[in-house]
């Protein structure tokens, strides 16, 4: 992207370069905000498909001046940026490819000419007429309008002026600077929102380093994703429900899930499950034909049994209140299917989740299949079939994941957030973009996570195994790092190679000297899986110890000088062994710098 007009400026003189000023924070954050997050049924078409007459509004731009009405395109939802970058747009494209991608983009949806729009920076805004489209350049060549209409700050920019100055760009305007006229036809409501993905994408999420970064990875999962959740705030919908707690009377609930009832699965039913054992309390049964009613019937400590078949939901499973939610069967035998846009499939906020014995299966998502934001959440012999990302475990929250299967994630398997704990024992995890990310967490207001994994296979995913995301500026300090400590010989021992089981032994050795709290597990396979434990190992190792470093040196400064050297004063590790790491892209582990 050399061409500065990609980056938001444009105008050769710097007074005029265009900010995110005007109409795009007149109507920020209130109603931006209300855009992005309004009922699916009144969002604007994203798909790009014909209709009678224009499926968009419109508004009066501010100013002096009497200008026509505009498109408003700014209240897209996030759903519908999502879709658009990641199938219209930006596909699978390298950060080298943007520019390419999105010219082929417009050249698809965009009018070539015969279309109006408001030329607008912070300095003016003056009517223009599109008689060309560069593609190339994502330009748009243009002439001044008439009758001639301008708004300026600046009361001696004339129509002399604004002449000299298209001459002096040849009167060449990079699109995301052109706000689209009106029209009710529906002709040019491609093209308003074509252009209005260019603009937001320059403003917003692109950044002028990104072609300066390893070009390997797809550019839409590493920057776009995270960058567009950012900047709308987490997209959390669901997130704040409150719990109800106990239910008023005191009583616990069993709620019974099952499309059709028959009279054997009734009995077995009673016998397995229903049926108090002596001493217990008798609870009273409710019957439910499908589990989302269920779910939302619960209070603390109620149990959802889900009997087998297949259930279609369209809304999210929020779960607030502790609350055990079981499939009566095998996973493949009770299958949950999400359909319908947008939101998160499982929600969870409850101190004490357990959910097992069921299959999920996420279509026309944009969240995750099940994020933790809080609370502690157990899935238990679960299968995960995954659309976006898999599972999201946030700050502060507690996940623990045992005998289950998760897959088809176009991002991570599962996110590992600063400052959660997450344990994982005995999974299958694969054929996903990555199969385990762990966020960046060496900001000083950052805790370390808590991790576990033991036994695990992380096999057939199109990156790493598991990815560690730092930032540059680790990868900076760590080459300048002093050597001779007892931790930068543990930091630099090597695990590619082929050592022999006694330097294995020693290399577990150092590694628990370094940590001081790591437990070792006996290990009997000295094969390349086991190779990737200890990589993984090392690699959070030495992440830790430079978060340390870090800490210490900003304390020092401040003029602290006790610090605590203990490499694992956070406890860092509960285990990670046994892990099998099976024909993943790129290898077992990586890390990708921001």
């Amino acid at each position: 992207m050399a061409d500065g007009s990609l980056t938001g400026s444009g105008l050769e003189a710097a007074a005029m370069a265009p900010e995110r000023t005007g109409w795009a924070v007149e109507q920020e954050p209130a109603s931006l905000e209300k855009g992005l997050f309004q009922d699916e049924d009144s969002c604007s078409d994203c798909s790009y498909r014909d209709k009678p007459g224009s499926s968009l509004q419109s508004f009066m731009p501010e100013g002096k001046t009497f200008f026509p009405e505009i498109f408003q395109t700014n209240q897209l939802l996030f759903y519908e940026r999502f879709r658009a970058y990641q199938d219209y747009i930006l596909a699978d494209c390298k950060a080298s490819e943007v520019q390419e991608f999105t010219a082929e983009f417009l050249e698809k949806v965009l009018e070539p000419s015969g279309w109006r729009a408001v030329w607008h920076t912070n300095v003016f805004k003056v009517l223009v007429e599109v008689t060309d489209v560069d593609f190339a350049a994502l330009k748009a060549v243009v002439r001044l309008a008439e009758p001639y209409l301008c708004d300026s700050q600046v009361s001696t920019f004339t129509m002399e002026c604004m002449k000299e100055l298209l001459d002096l760009k040849e009167h060449r305007l990079p699109l995301q600077e052109l706000w689209v006229v009106f029209n009710d036809s529906g002709v040019f409501d491609q093209t308003a929102l074509a252009i209005e993905h260019v603009r937001f994408f320059y403003q917003n999420i692109w950044r002028s380093w990104d072609e300066e970064e390893e070009d390997e990875y797809d550019y839409f999962v590493r920057c776009v994703e995270p960058r567009l959740r950012l900047y709308v705030f987490g997209y959390q919908k669901n997130s704040n429900i409150q719990a109800k707690g106990v239910r008023p009377s005191g009583q616990k609930i069993t709620h019974v899930v099952s499309s059709t009832m028959m009279a054997g699965l009734l009995r077995s039913l009673l016998t397995d499950r229903l049926c108090p054992e002596p001493g217990e309390e008798e609870r009273e049964i409710q019957f439910h034909s499908d589990p989302l009613s269920a779910i939302n019937a619960c209070f603390e400590g109620d149990t959802v049994i889900v009997c087998p078949g297949h259930y279609v939901v369209h809304g999210t499973f929020s779960i607030a209140d502790s609350i055990e939610l079981e499939g009566y069967g095998l996973p493949d035998d009770i299958v949950i299917e999400k359909r319908g846009k947008g939101d998160t499939f499982v929600d969870c906020t409850g101190a004490d989740i357990k959910i097992s014995g069921i299959k999920f299966v996420q279509h026309d998502a944009v969240e995750g299949i099940l994020i933790v934001h809080r609370g502690k959440t157990t899935l238990e012999n679960c299968v995960l079939q995954c659309e976006t990302t898999g599972v999201t475990v946030r700050t502060s929250a507690e996940f623990l994941m045992k005998n289950s299967d998760l897959y088809g994630a176009k991002g991570a398997g599962i996110e590992i957030y600063p400052g959660s704990r997450c344990t994982l024992s005995d999974n299958g995890i694969h054929h996903c973009k990555e199969g385990i990310l762990i966020k960046d967490f060496l900001d000083e207001h950052y805790d370390i996570p808590k991790i576990s994994m033991v036994n695990n296979i992380i096999h057939n995913n199109e990156g790493y195994g598991v990815v560690l995301v730092k930032p540059t500026i680790f990868s900076d300090l760590q080459e300048n790092a002093e050597d001779g400590t007892e931790e930068n010989k543990a930091l630099k021992i090597q695990t590619s190679g082929e050592p022999d089981v006694a330097e294995r032994v020693d290399l577990e050795e150092l590694i628990q000297c370094a940590t001081g709290k790591m437990e070792l597990y006996a290990r009997t396979d000295p094969s390349e899986q086991v190779e990737g434990n200890c990589e993984i190992v090392n690699e959070l190792i030495a992440a830790s110890t430079q978060k340390g470093q870090i800490k210490k040196k900003r304390l020092s400064e401040l003029g602290i000088t006790q610090a605590d050297d203990n490499l694992m004063s956070q406890e860092m590790f509960v285990g990670i062994v046994g892990n099998q790491f099976k024909w993943n892209g790129k290898g077992s582990f990586g890390t990708f710098l921001f």
